[in-house]
């Protein structure tokens, strides 16, 4: 066990002190190894959404005689999705305010709104592919909706694990309070929120801004 009492910087991060990091047994654990580990991770995340945007751009227009993305996206309905998964960002960035201030329960309410805007955007997101699959525009159509599905698809998959993880978190937090090693956690889902942000500026822009073009 970690004996470990955090402090944060104007930011809102956690910052650790070396002399406060020993277990039960007076061994030194690394300096915020578990933060380097965490962008090491986003790292290799990057490649593998970078590895589905190359596929996307490789096979975006083979439509195989089916629909393209003017026939199939309803933009309107994407710009709502994108509102929702931005706004989540923002109430998000409110949660670390009220950590740095130390108020679990400001902290609480705003998780719990950031999970009710991410369960949104799937729900949004789900709609798209039954309504997709229904009018016989499914993966299997054409290399452009295989490609299509593979991308938005991981990304949903990543934001139904960042709403899994944060309701865990919020079970922590209720539980033992902002702690030295929840203040880690919240930071480190911090960075895969506002990265899962950043991923679908992309695909909104690259997807579906691009999609409807002739």
């Amino acid at each position: 066990m970690s004996d470990a009492i955090a402090t944060t910087h104007v930011d809102g991060t956690p910052s650790f002190s070396r002399d406060e990091f020993l277990d039960t047994e007076a061994r030194h654990h690394p300096e915020n190894g578990t933060l380097l580990g965490f962008w090491l991770y986003l790292m290799s995340d990057c490649l593998i959404f970078a590895s589905l945007f190359a596929c996307y751009g490789v096979l975006g227009r083979n439509y195989a005689g089916g629909p393209g993305g003017a026939e199939l996206f309803d933009l309107p309905l994407v710009a709502v999705n994108t509102a929702l998964l931005l706004l989540s960002s923002i109430t998000y960035g409110f949660a670390m305010i009220s950590m740095q201030h130390r108020k679990p329960r400001a902290v609480l309410a705003w998780l719990a709104i950031t999970g009710l805007f991410g369960a949104g955007f799937l729900g949004i997101e789900l709609y798209e592919f039954r309504h997709l699959i229904h009018e016989g525009a499914g993966p299997q159509r054409s290399a452009f909706l295989s490609s299509f599905f593979a991308l938005v698809g991981t990304h949903g998959l990543h934001v139904t694990f960042g709403i899994v993880w944060l309701i865990v978190l919020m079970t922590q937090v209720m539980k033992t309070g902002l702690s030295a090693a929840n203040q880690r956690r919240l930071f480190c889902l911090s960075m895969f929120w506002h990265f899962l942000d950043v991923v679908w500026i992309g695909v909104f822009t690259f997807v579906y801004l691009m999609g409807v073009l002739p």
